[in-house]
């Protein structure tokens, strides 16, 4: 299923598929009975945490016999691992390769207040993160393994754990944390409380999270490879995030598919803090304000939601490497600061990123924005049948004419719908620009352009403006299919 402009879709299987699927029945079975709790294939590998003394009481700690659950189970050759229904209070549990851990309906893993009773695993030295020590502590843990599942429809539940130690002096351990892993699934669990990240995981490949609910905490889902050692094949489908923190963030990504979920923040919703090649979101609703507030802003409680797709190489540290192959599609936004803001950093290249199918309401902080602050510009960005409302009202600020650099989040800028600097070729086709209160400022302003092309740029005049576009460096312009360039301002350096 899908969300597309504001709706959900259900895509229908087509006559083909379907055939498929019947075809391939006893396969799917034999797929789903690998998590099934009870499935009589799997049954003589099936073992139930409360035979090895877990209490399931929520006030005993019943860490001790779900590790212990899970060692038989690996030394067997992997099965599942069933946490029945119950309230198992715990620390660390180290996961195994060839292991699912299956939470059943009413079933809730929950994290000590004891901060002696969590473990962190030893990530690779070449990663920067490595020094932060204890910031890796986890409830969950898996470390050089594959093949593991976490199943639900159970609850794994961080508990709020407070560290005045920890970052900020505040967060506690993640919710789960798995480094140099392949083949790591989950699947129709909901994560709440976190006491940092829910999913944190490092260097790791094929990695799936779906039908995944996130509530509160901070990020919903961050990963993050090495310049040497990106994570490869990462798909998130179908997930509801109501976080406190940005919903989906890290960096060095390959391959990655973010579909069909409902990213509601009180941060960013996707956050991209370094290099990332092939990665598609599609069919996605992002949905301000938080319903869960920012945790970091104390009593604020502050919930605003900022970037709805945040790509910023090199924003929070020095980042090298290619952000290219980017495809944001069929997606609905509302109520953001802004809808997109895509920044890059010295060190940090951008080659193709495609917009297309986009519904955009209430932006109520800034433009979109498309920046290089980089040795180099941005290759091609093109915006095809994009439609951008934004709450407007704003004046022209002779203070804010010239821009500076951005830092970690979205700012406000001279323009009111679209602001481009350092990019090659940028191309606004079927482009649709309205504003709930007349703004007199520009709606575009472009600086060191090589090519600006737009086809089809619907605009509002509004009287009393003083132009409606403004070039600054741009080398070659072309508009086509009508567009009235009546108000069209042209400040060349």
């Amino acid at each position: 299923m899908g969300y597309r402009n504001g709706c959900r879709v259900v895509l229908e299987i087509g006559s083909l598929m379907r055939a498929l699927l019947l075809t391939s029945a006893a396969i799917a079975f034999l797929a789903f009975a690998a998590v099934a709790p009870g499935a009589g294939a799997a049954s003589s590998k099936l073992f139930n945490i409360r035979d090895f003394g877990a209490a399931g009481d929520g006030q005993t700690l019943d860490t001790e016999a779900i590790n212990r659950a899970i060692e038989v189970c690996a030394n067997a050759g992997g099965g599942q691992v069933r946490l029945p229904p119950g309230v198992y209070l715990s620390g660390t549990v180290i996961l195994k390769s060839r292991v699912t851990l299956y939470l059943d309906a009413g079933a809730r893993l929950l994290g000590t207040t004891n901060l002696t009773e969590y473990r962190q695993p030893t990530p690779p030295e070449y990663l920067p993160e490595a020094r932060w020590g204890k910031w890796h502590r986890a409830l969950l843990l898996a470390e050089n393994a594959e093949d593991i599942t976490l199943a639900g429809p159970g609850m794994i539940d961080g508990n709020r754990v407070f560290d005045p130690t920890g970052e900020e002096r505040m967060r506690g351990p993640h919710a789960l944390v798995f480094v140099g892993c392949r083949r790591f699934s989950i699947r129709d669990l909901t994560f709440v409380d976190a006491a940092n990240y829910a999913i944190f995981f490092q260097v790791s490949d094929d990695v799936e999270i779906r039908g995944v609910t996130f509530r509160g905490g901070w990020d919903g889902v961050h990963w993050r490879g090495a310049p040497n050692r990106w994570c490869h094949n990462v798909t998130i489908v179908g997930c509801q995030f109501y976080t406190g923190d940005d919903s989906i963030a890290g960096r060095y990504w390959n391959n990655t598919v973010i579909s069909d979920c409902l990213i509601n923040s009180s941060c960013n919703g996707i956050r991209l803090i370094g290099p990332a090649t092939r990665l598609v979101i599609h069919d996605c609703l992002f949905k301000g304000p938080g319903e869960e507030p920012h945790r970091t802003s104390g009593e604020r409680r502050r919930t605003n939601m900022l970037a709805a797709v945040n790509l910023q190489p090199g924003a929070w540290d020095a980042t090298q490497g290619l952000l290219d192959d980017v495809l944001v599609s069929d997606v609905t936004i509302h109520n953001t600061t802004t809808p997109f803001h895509f920044v890059t950093k010295p060190g940090n290249s951008v080659g193709r990123i495609t917009v297309e199918r986009a519904s955009v309401t209430g932006s109520y902080l800034t433009a979109a924005s498309i920046e290089s602050w980089a040795e180099t510009p941005m290759t091609n960005v093109v915006f095809r049948d994009v439609s951008l409302e934004f709450t407007g009202g704003g004046r022209p600020d002779p203070q804010h004419i010239r821009v500076k650099g951005p830092g970690v989040d979205a700012r406000p800028l001279p323009a009111w719908a679209l602001y481009v600097r350092g990019v090659q070729h940028f191309e606004l086709d079927d482009v649709r620009v309205t504003a709930e209160s007349d703004d007199l400022r520009p709606v575009l302003i472009a600086e060191d352009v090589g090519r600006l092309r737009l086809r089809d740029f619907e605009f509002p005049a509004v009287s009393g403006a003083p132009g409606a576009l403004t070039l600054n460096g741009v080398r070659q312009f072309e508009w086509l299919d009508g567009g009235s360039r009546t108000n069209l301002v042209v400040v060349q350096p």
